[in-house]
């Protein structure tokens, strides 16, 4: 991987001309937000939209290095978890934002996990047309994925992350030793989303993985700190190339449209985490892509193996309570918002770290990975 100075923090710039910025990785990160975000603050104040929990553990810190460089942070508190990603919640955060009359020239800083970065991010998108966001994640699955990239959205009835747009970040601060105050669960849900980069485009981080995510998961911040940093590389590279998920870009959907059906399925709840359902996504992935004969078993089982050592699910039968039969989550599939042309889209590998882009998929087999999977499921019951 790296010569191993990721390990003492880095520095990872998207290079996307005005909008360009740099993603500040490291343990102790969080300290340098002051002087990082002095730029952003023209009037001496930020607004921060803060997850509940997050808030509890880490507010007064974020405050303090604030304060240290003349910045008063005027905060929003929204509740833990994905129901704060609705229209009702998003409502709130504009309307406490227009309260504080913050100007265009000022700055939303989104503190928390993925749900608090889609929503501050997407409310920062639409407020007055659009006024700076920064992004601070504080869990994993935030820090490598969706911190980056400038998507935002909330979800809808219909699906996950239907409503939203793309909005650049300003700047994002990602402070691995926040990752020390994670459920383990959740850290561990986060890390599929690290694999992810691995099996689309880059079989030796997976490689490096196998042999480090151990320690990672166990609390190295220099293994995190190196993961962080060649997923963010990766992502900025992709996202640089194709902002708006036109081509590549949907690359970084592996295993999520399987993923989300599942998602919808389990109402959105605490039965199945985002990054659970990226790790069965990607499992079916390489199941589907391994019975159209596009790539080899034992990389289906590969990819399957180290997701399991890991402690994270990889089949439907992981999953606690009902699902809908293959034929319902199919029509759950159809609601995905890559669907182009009333064709879904997948992304498919022909070997761990060769991912590519289709619409040419027999749904026959995927019915049958399916069907398979939930009988599995019932014969487990």
């Amino acid at each position: 991987m790296s010569d191993g100075s990721a390990a003492a923090g880095t520095v990872v710039h998207v290079p996307l001309g005005e909008r360009a910025y740099d993603i500040h990785i490291g343990p102790g990160a969080l300290a340098q937000a002051g002087e990082i975000l002095k730029p952003f603050a023209p009037q001496g104040r930020v607004a921060v939209v803060a997850d509940r929990t997050v808030a509890d553990l880490h507010l007064g810190a974020l405050e303090e290095t604030l304060g240290a460089a003349g910045i008063r942070a005027q905060t929003i508190l929204v509740p833990s978890g994905e129901s704060s990603k609705s229209m009702r919640i998003l409502e709130q955060v504009l309307g406490a934002l227009l309260d504080l009359r913050l100007e265009r020239s000022e700055t939303v800083i989104a503190f928390g996990g993925g749900v608090a970065g889609d929503l501050a991010g997407f409310a920062a998108a639409i407020l007055r047309r659009g006024v700076r966001c920064v992004q601070i994640p504080t869990t994993l699955l935030s820090q490598v994925d969706s911190s980056v990239g400038g998507k935002t959205g909330i979800n809808a009835p219909q699906g996950k992350n239907l409503i939203g747009a793309f909005h650049q970040p300003a700047s994002v601060i990602a402070d691995v030793s926040l990752l020390d105050s994670l459920p383990e669960r959740e850290l561990r849900s986060g890390y599929a989303e690290v694999v992810k980069y691995g099996l689309l485009g880059d079989a030796a981080f997976f490689e490096w993985l196998e042999a480090n995510g151990a320690a990672l998961l166990a609390g190295d911040a220099a293994a995190r700190t190196e993961a962080i940093a060649v997923s963010c590389r990766a992502k900025a590279r992709i996202v640089v190339e194709d902002e708006t998920e036109a081509g590549n870009r949907a690359l970084l959907n592996l295993g999520h449209t399987f993923g989300h059906a599942l998602e919808a399925a389990t109402g959105y709840s605490e039965r199945l985490l985002h990054g659970e359902g990226v790790a069965i996504g990607m499992a079916l992935a390489f199941e589907t892509s391994r019975r159209m004969g596009l790539c080899a078993g034992q990389d289906a089982e590969r990819a399957a193996a180290h997701l399991r050592a890991c402690d994270l699910k990889t089949r439907l039968a992981d999953i606690p309570g009902d699902l809908p039969s293959a034929e319902g989550l199919i029509e759950l599939m159809a609601q995905d918002k890559k669907a182009s042309g009333g064709k879904l889209t997948f992304i498919l590998v022909r070997a761990i770290g060769q991912a590519f882009k289709t619409q040419e998929v027999d749904l026959d087999v995927v019915r049958a990975v399916l069907s398979d999977e939930l009988t599995a499921k019932d014969a487990a019951a």
